[in-house]
């Protein structure tokens, strides 16, 4: 039978031990998080939206622009990259753009508890765009940057020109979230997970996770390289993350009742197999919701219509902004080329 001595001798000896393990973690998050900044570093400017500022690529007007200016706004998990990536090269030369970091993602600093919440974000974003001479827009939003678009109508119905939702996530849903969400907004507990195990457990995930938000159509082979979504495992932007994600169900209960208030233009692209929102609640509550939007369903298509229908979307902003398109044959296009994709998530 053990003494009191060496029973305390013991749980000294494992505390050390774990103390050990987490400084090390802590260390390992540190030193990855600043080669994931290395890698990707900003690529736009620091814009002050009051007290705090939002790292955005503004490109300028092109003289012979056919389009309004354009606001992506990327979604969950994510940075600029993500909508930048597919949607620069279809617009450069037609249209002023604005890719942003939302608060707390990327490079941008998360501001106040304002932020924590879609309404916040999107006031930042108008601030934002009123720091670069833009007055009004179509804005676009993608899963969870859907949300935050939504808000922006709401609040700055003068500066919303049109909406395109891809795979948004407006409505709330049955069921809760993964439970690393709620135990990393926790204060104390939330902030130790966030600086010693997320980033290292993160990283192997990144690859498989992302496939599994593409599914059933295959990943792009450089989708993790090239959208540098490994910044959402740095401790500050995975809690960000994580608040945005535990704080959206609630938020979207008080307000998604008053979206029939919206009056602009909309288009909304969603796909029947998409795994990461319930297409059925979220998009179509805002073809409910939304008096003359355009639903757009997707054999086939999973979460990923910016990535994978990126063509499709953008007849869609052209219909937004007021052009003769032609969205079914366009979405018939897209069915057309998703018919054999099967991929599964690992």
């Amino acid at each position: 039978m053990l003494t009191r001595r060496p029973v305390l001798t013991i749980m000294i000896f494992l505390i050390s031990v774990i103390l050990l393990l987490l400084a090390g973690l802590a260390i390992f998050t540190r030193v990855k998080a600043s080669q994931i900044e290395a890698q990707y570093p900003p690529t736009g400017e620091m814009i002050d939206v009051g007290g705090y500022s939002l790292h955005a690529v503004h490109i300028p007007r092109p003289d012979n622009a056919d389009l309004p200016p354009l606001v992506f706004i990327h979604g969950a998990s994510g940075n600029l990259l993500d909508q930048e990536v597919p949607f620069r090269p279809k617009f450069d030369g037609r249209a002023e753009m604005m890719f942003i970091d939302r608060p707390g993602h990327g490079w941008s600093e998360r501001g106040g508890e304002a932020n924590d919440a879609p309404d916040g974000q999107a006031d930042a974003i108008a601030r934002a765009m009123q720091a670069k001479g833009i007055s009004r827009a179509i804005i676009i939003g993608h899963s969870f940057g859907g949300a935050i678009a939504a808000s922006f109508a709401l609040a700055h119905p003068e500066m919303t020109a049109g909406l395109v939702f891809l795979s948004p996530a407006t409505h709330p849903w049955p069921g809760g979230i993964a439970w690393y969400y709620g135990l990393t907004r926790m204060p104390v507990i939330g902030p130790l997970f966030a600086n010693t195990l997320s980033l290292p457990a993160g990283l192997g995930q990144l690859e498989s996770g992302s496939a599994c938000v593409f599914a059933p159509n295959p990943k792009p082979a450089d989708y993790v390289s090239e959208t540098g979504i490994g910044l959402v495992l740095r401790p500050q932007a995975f809690r960000s993350n994580a608040i945005d994600v535990a704080n959206l169900k609630p938020y979207l209960a008080r307000v998604a009742p008053r979206y029939p208030e919206i009056k602009s233009p909309t288009v909304i692209i969603t796909g029947d197999s998409d795994s990461v929102v319930l297409a059925h609640i979220h998009s179509e509550g805002l073809a409910r919701d939304i008096e003359g939007s355009d639903l757009i369903w997707i054999k086939n298509l999973g979460h990923k219509p910016d990535h994978v229908t990126t063509d499709l979307a953008v007849r869609a902003i052209e219909k937004v902004a007021g052009m003769d398109v032609d969205l079914k044959a366009a979405a018939a296009m897209a069915e057309a080329s998703l018919a054999g994709d099967n991929a599964s998530c690992p």
